[in-house]
């Protein structure tokens, strides 16, 4: 059997059909393996039979079959940490935020959640000073004074971190779910990504789909963009950090009423979840509320100008 190497070795995939699915980001086994069937046929034009044997014949090329616990086990190994620069915020997730995994923060507003982003996209630089951090900023919170101060406060060339920086900001949920296949193309060519950051997640899908009658539309969106970047975590070991907004539950008489937006699409899809709140004395409180592999614990820090530190 000859090996296939290319797109185009795969079965039903001529010249022009392999042109339409790298346009469209299908450009290695791995991504047409894990795709469905429909996605293939939306953007080559094949047939749904045609669809389902390049799908096949891209899993028979790679190694998708069960693995061991020690073969995880050893992939694990090879995550890093991000510090969130507070120690018992750090010790609380198992030494900082994990690469290959999406974590979430949720908080109302003034909780930090922007602040973190900002801190995280300089951290991943103290160790790596090639490492680049994607910013996708839907609210327009993005400031590069603040990270001037923070790469000051670790003792980094701010312009050096700055440029370590992409940021693009999105103005609608498609234009974000667009700038997450960008990010990715940066990846493929080659680009040092070790923190994707969405700011915030839900903001846009909140003022587009309004009242009951949308709401399953708005999830089915919201799951394939969840999806879309955990496959981004998983596949290039990238720590994908998403913020996101909360509402009130009035019918809740007793504990906190807050809630996270995005129901169980996003609680499902993130790896960790962390709620963020005011503290006493102008601290700030991080909650771990899910995790696969850590007890829920919390954490309480300060923001001063050097950025996110232990009180």
């Amino acid at each position: 059997m000859t090996k296939m190497e290319k797109v185009e070795d795969l079965p039903g995939v001529g010249a022009a059909t392999a042109e339409k699915l790298r346009s469209a980001g299908y450009d290695n086994f791995m991504k047409l393996a894990v795709s469905s069937p429909g996605e293939v046929v939306e953007v080559s034009g094949v047939s749904e039979s045609v669809a389902r044997k390049i799908i096949q014949a891209a899993r028979d090329s790679l190694d998708m079959g069960f693995k061991t616990g020690m073969d995880i086990l050893n992939r694990r190994e090879t995550l890093q940490k991000i510090s969130t620069g507070s120690k018992n915020f750090d010790e609380i997730l198992g030494g900082g935020l994990e690469t290959g995994s999406i974590t979430e923060c949720f908080g109302a507003y003034g909780s930090s959640k922007t602040q973190v982003a900002h801190q995280i996209a300089v951290n991943c630089q103290v160790d790596n000073p090639e490492a680049i951090a994607i910013y996708i900023d839907t609210e327009n919170t993005f400031r590069p004074e603040r990270i001037r101060q923070m790469a000051e406060g670790k003792g980094l060339d701010p312009e050096t971190v700055l440029k370590n920086i992409k940021v693009a900001r999105a103005f609608n949920s498609d234009h974000q779910m667009l700038l997450v296949d960008k990010a990715e193309e940066m990846i493929n060519e080659g680009a040092n990504v070790r923190v994707l950051i969405v700011d915030s997640l839900t903001a846009h899908f909140r003022a587009e789909f309004i009242g009951r009658g949308t709401l399953a539309g708005r999830q089915q969106k919201l799951n394939k963009h969840m999806h879309s970047l955990a496959k981004i975590a998983d596949m290039h070991k990238v720590c994908v950090y998403v913020t996101n907004q909360v509402m009130s539950k009035p019918d809740q008489f007793f504990g906190d009423p807050t809630e996270a937006i995005g129901g169980h699409v996003v609680a499902h899809n993130s790896t960790f979840r962390i709620y963020l709140r005011r503290g006493k004395k102008g601290t700030r409180v991080a909650k771990l509320v899910d995790a696969p592999n850590l007890p829920d614990a919390e954490a309480i820090f300060n923001i001063e100008d050097s950025g996110v530190v232990d009180v």
